[in-house]
Parts: structure tokens; C-alpha cells; sequence
């Protein structure tokens, strides 16, 4: 029985440790959804939790390996293995994770923080993927107004991009605040993604951005096999499938972990109708 503060994520967080995560993982392979699993945490600003932190990401990959069947994708967050503390520290505990991915024919995708870190990460990303290129990808969010000149350098680059609109409260001075401002930057982002990118991830639970996806792939003759669209665990279950039915290929974030406060505030502040499931999921067996 779920302890009663962890009910409240339930929505959108599907366990607290990975043994309980990795069944409803199994759920969404077996119906032909892709999955990322990401571990939950951030902000650690001791260099003893840090490599607790590396570590963990490293057994949630091998544990992932050891289950027939399921995808080595994770997503990190470079807060949870050192980037606050130093930056060389963290590029080393990065490398460490990468190794381990390398070995296991693993993917591993660097989440985007708040602004404080975004050069950051974008440096640290840039240092490990010439020597790890098919095994580590990056977030952009399109809400930031650098984000278009970011997503021509990884198309340049090469390099596996995530596309999300964003989730961090940011100023009107490097941020777009309103709705149709953001979704006009995702679109301009997700064309130069699909005509130039290599195997970018549209990720988004809004319907007039999964239909502009589909025209614009249609219009420009790019193939399904060439993108692949994402979405959170717990939301819009039945357009997730629809979309596979479709012929796109359909890709479940699944978090987990007991740091999983900051992530369900996050959620609950992006969408106000994320509110209203919750209230209706939160006491469902």
C-alpha cells in the first residue's frame, strides 16, 4: 500500500523504487511504447550524495540491462551528480555514467535545468559527446528565446535533441511568457529538427503541436522512423497509443524515485488542467 505523501505524485510518478517501477515499465513495452526511465533528483550540493547519485543512474542502467526485453534509455539530471558543486566534478562522474553506457549499449539523455545551469550543461554535453555520440543526447526547451540558434548548433553537431517546451518559471527577458508565442517557437524548432536533426524527440502532450508535427513531416516527405514523439507517464494515455496505431513512434518518460516532490510541482504548475487529474487519479486503484 502506497504511504500516503507519495500518493499525491501517483499521477504522474510511477514508484518510488526502481523494483516497483519495473512492471509498469514491462506495461508500456508490451503495448509498443518506447520508454525512458528516469531516476528523480536534483540540486545535490555534496560531493558524497553526488557520487551516491552517479551511482545510482549506473545500477538503474545495469538493472535495465538485466531485464529481457526493456530499453537501456534513462534520463539524468547533471544537478544530481555534482554540476552544483564543480563543474570538472561533474563531467567526471558524467563520463563515469557514459562509460557504463557505452558498455551496455545504453542511451542516456541529459535533462535541462533552470537557466543557473543551462551553460553549463550545454558545455558538459559538448565535452562527452564526441566520445560517446551514439549514447547520449540533450533537452532544449522551446520557451527560451536562445533555444533556435541552440537547435541549429546540435543539428550541426549532430547530436540527439529533445524537444519540450519547458517546465522552469523563467524571466520575460531570456523567456517567452505566453502561450502562443511558445508554441510558435516549438514549431519553428521542431521543423528545423525534423529537416536537419538526427532522430530528434517531439515532446509534447499538446494536440496542435503533435498535428503541426504530422503535417510538417507529412509535407516534407520525412518519414515516421525518422522522429519519434514523447510524453510523461500518466498523461494522455489513449493519443500516445492512437499514435503508435498511427505509425509514430510513441516514447513514455517514466519517473520514479522518493525525490519526487520538485518534478510533481513542476507538473502541477505547467498545466492547470494537470490539477484536475490528479484529483480524479489520486485515490484510484
Amino acid at each position: 500500500m502506497l504511504r500516503l505523501p507519495f500518493a499525491l505524485a501517483r499521477g504522474f510518478v510511477v514508484a518510488e523504487t526502481l523494483d516497483e517501477a519495473i512492471p509498469a515499465v514491462k506495461k508500456l513495452c508490451d503495448k509498443g511504447l518506447l520508454t525512458t526511465v528516469d531516476l528523480l533528483g536534483e540540486h545535490l550540493i555534496r560531493r558524497d550524495l553526488a557520487l551516491k547519485g552517479r551511482d545510482a543512474y549506473i545500477r538503474l542502467l545495469q538493472n535495465l540491462a538485466s531485464e529481457p526485453g526493456l530499453e537501456r534509455n534513462i534520463s539524468i539530471k547533471l544537478s544530481m551528480i555534482g554540476q552544483i558543486v564543480n563543474e570538472d566534478f561533474c563531467l567526471e562522474n558524467l563520463r563515469a555514467l557514459l562509460e557504463e553506457a557505452k558498455t551496455l549499449n545504453a542511451f542516456v539523455r541529459l535533462d535541462m535545468e533552470g537557466s543557473p545551469v543551462l551553460a553549463s550543461t550545454l558545455r558538459i554535453f559538448e565535452s562527452v559527446f564526441p566520445d560517446y555520440r551514439p549514447h547520449v543526447g540533450i533537452v532544449l526547451q522551446a520557451y527560451l528565446k536562445r533555444t533556435v540558434a541552440d537547435v541549429e548548433h546540435m543539428c550541426d553537431l549532430g547530436a540527439r535533441v529533445r524537444l519540450c517546451k519547458g517546465a522552469y518559471r523563467e524571466p520575460a527577458t531570456i523567456a517567452f511568457q505566453r502561450m502562443p508565442e511558445i508554441r510558435t517557437q516549438f514549431i519553428t524548432c521542431m521543423q528545423k529538427l525534423l529537416q536537419h536533426g538526427h532522430y530528434p524527440a517531439i515532446a509534447t502532450h499538446d494536440d496542435a503541436l503533435i498535428e503541426a508535427t504530422k503535417s510538417y513531416a507529412r509535407e516534407k516527405d520525412i518519414d515516421s522512423s525518422r522522429f519519434e514523439f514523447q510524453m510523461l507517464y500518466g498523461l494522455r494515455q489513449k493519443t500516445q497509443l492512437d499514435l503508435i496505431q498511427q505509425g509514430y513512434n510513441m516514447r513514455i518518460y517514466v519517473p520514479y524515485g522518493r525525490m519526487w516532490l520538485p518534478y510533481y510541482v513542476r507538473r502541477l504548475r505547467e498545466r492547470p488542467e494537470n490539477i484536475t487529474f490528479l484529483l480524479r487519479n489520486i485515490f484510484r486503484a
